[in-house]
């Protein structure tokens, strides 16, 4: 487990007060979480300059309770209606794209709706960017969230990789930050350096859920900088708590082919990690069938993964078509001319 590094820190540094933030929240069928949410931005102490939600084709009236809600807190919105569900992953390309190419965002906050920010969030995850280049770092690609359970636990769905075989003085000056470098992490409150989506493109919108995040956040991370930021702390308002090793049912085949897919299409690792975090990955599965009251089904479902895993994804563009402007933006952005 992750623990603190460095002293408490305070925003307020001059350079990241002119920088525009852009929030994307990618939401589906869960009204009142969104609107929690929504109320949670609206109260930071570094405030957001713009929120972008992304309804991944709610039947709830997520999108239009989210309008009325911001006009009543003066919270500047974007609300994007998808006419069909895309997923967390195709959620989170479309918001990235409107946000970096439709808004001129200079950082993207990602949350899910279900993530609620304490109120000095924000301001934290900007201020440790800020230090660490003061301090001579290289910009950070990506800067995370402590993520808690609503008891206060540090929830294991959302704990961030460490960087393995991190240098001495790379962890010393990320403690100095107030921070622990990481490889990986968790579409739950995670800043991304716009420029990085410019270099490498955006999710894999074909992953539709589980994986998109660790290996969008690997990819910005092969050659960037990652950084936890214990200080900034939200809370993640899922059901249960528990790990991505809990019982999925059918769900699993997404488990299995968007690893395999990351495992033999993506560039986000090393082959040495590929091992690594594939040898994980197997242990994880194996857990997942010991603790499952119905077995069977996950081996169905890992069939299905894996064939489906034979063909590539598709490109997020394709994922994207026919959805407006978030498409166009999309496709610019993955064929590197939209800047």
């Amino acid at each position: 487990m992750l623990r603190a590094a460095g002293g408490r820190s305070v925003y307020g540094g001059p350079v990241s007060a002119q920088l525009r933030v852009v929030a994307v929240v990618v939401a589906h069928e869960r009204r009142e979480l969104l609107l929690a949410c929504l109320r949670a931005l609206a109260q930071q102490t570094r405030p957001v300059d713009l929120v972008v939600v992304v309804d991944n084709a709610s039947h709830d009236g997520s999108a239009d309770a989210a309008v009325d809600l911001a006009h009543e807190l003066d919270l500047p919105l974007d609300a994007i209606r998808l006419v069909r569900n895309t997923g967390g992953a195709g959620g989170f390309a479309a918001g990235l794209a409107r946000a970096v190419a439709g808004h001129a965002a200079d950082r993207v906050w990602l949350m899910d709706d279900d993530t609620i920010p304490t109120p000095t969030a924000l301001g934290e995850l900007l201020a440790v960017d800020e230090r660490y280049q003061w301090l001579g770092g290289a910009r950070p690609a990506v800067t995370a969230s402590r993520v808690v359970w609503t008891d206060g636990r540090d929830h294991p769905m959302n704990t961030p990789r460490r960087r393995p075989l991190a240098r001495q003085a790379d962890q010393r000056l990320a403690a100095r930050a107030g921070a622990v470098p990481v490889r990986s992490s968790s579409f739950v409150s995670m800043l991304v350096d716009a420029s990085a989506v410019r270099r490498h493109g955006l999710p894999v919108a074909d992953y539709f859920l589980w994986n998109d995040d660790f290996e969008y956040s690997t990819r910005l991370l092969r050659h960037g900088v990652g950084l936890w930021v214990p200080t900034s702390v939200v809370e993640h308002r899922t059901k249960t708590f528990g790990s991505t090793d809990a019982d999925p049912g059918q769900r699993f085949r997404w488990e299995v082919r968007n690893k395999l897919w990351m495992f033999t299409r993506s560039s986000s690792l090393a082959w040495w990690e590929k091992v690594a975090y594939g040898g994980s990955s197997a242990r994880r599965w194996v857990r997942t069938f010991r603790r499952s009251e119905s077995p069977q089904v996950l081996w169905a479902a890992a069939r299905a993964g894996a064939l489906q895993s034979l063909r590539p994804p598709r490109t997020t563009a394709q994922v994207l078509a026919g959805l407006g402007p978030v498409s166009e933006q999309a496709a610019g952005l993955e064929a590197g001319t939209w800047r």
